[in-house]
């Protein structure tokens, strides 16, 4: 009962989040193994240690060990990326031009087929609020067949993970205020 737990740690004025995580964990729109690689994605972009612990061990088991390779590959590859195409984006200028020079081969391999592995990088994208890989990774899921309500359904998991991440921070931090008062 991990997600349990989560849910339990939040405090009331957090309903909402508790009864959001319970219905998206069951999300009809995308398969046991899709919804669970998007938890863990965005768990893991949401930089949470209680989040994270929580929902890996509540959707580990829904995925064989090459996707939870991918999952947490999705993760790492867009914190690196969307922190660089965020900047070339913004600033413009000659940096969108010049290449990267930045190793992303998990892209090419990741351990699962290219429309999981991209959805799972629009959603720690959408955490990381990377305009340009957002656009270029839904583009890409779209291409490969992924209905709106299941680019919709990965954006929600990620919108409500990085949320209850939030909350717990914000949380602990008033905790710590009180007790050193």
């Amino acid at each position: 009962m991990p997600l349990q737990s989560l849910k339990t740690a939040l405090p009331d004025y957090a309903k909402d989040l508790r009864l959001n995580l319970g219905s998206l964990a069951s999300e009809p729109a995308l398969s046991d193994e899709v919804r669970a690689g998007t938890f863990i994605a965005s768990a893991l972009a949401s930089r949470n240690p209680t989040v994270t612990e929580a929902i890996i061990a509540e959707f580990a088991p829904h995925l064989s060990p090459e996707a939870l390779n991918a999952a947490k590959a999705a993760a790492l590859i867009m914190a690196m990326n969307n922190v660089y195409y965020r900047f070339t984006h913004l600033v413009g200028g000659d940096y969108p031009t010049l290449p990267a020079k930045l190793r992303m081969n998990v892209m090419a391999k990741p351990g699962v087929d290219k429309a999981t592995f991209e959805l799972w990088s629009l959603a720690v994208s959408a955490i990381n609020g990377c305009g340009m890989c957002m656009e270029s990774h839904e583009r890409a899921v779209r291409q490969h067949g992924l209905t709106t309500e299941q680019v919709q359904a990965a954006v929600r998991i990620a919108a409500v993970v990085h949320a209850v991440a939030a909350t717990l921070d914000g949380e602990h931090a008033v905790a710590s205020h009180l007790e050193a008062a």
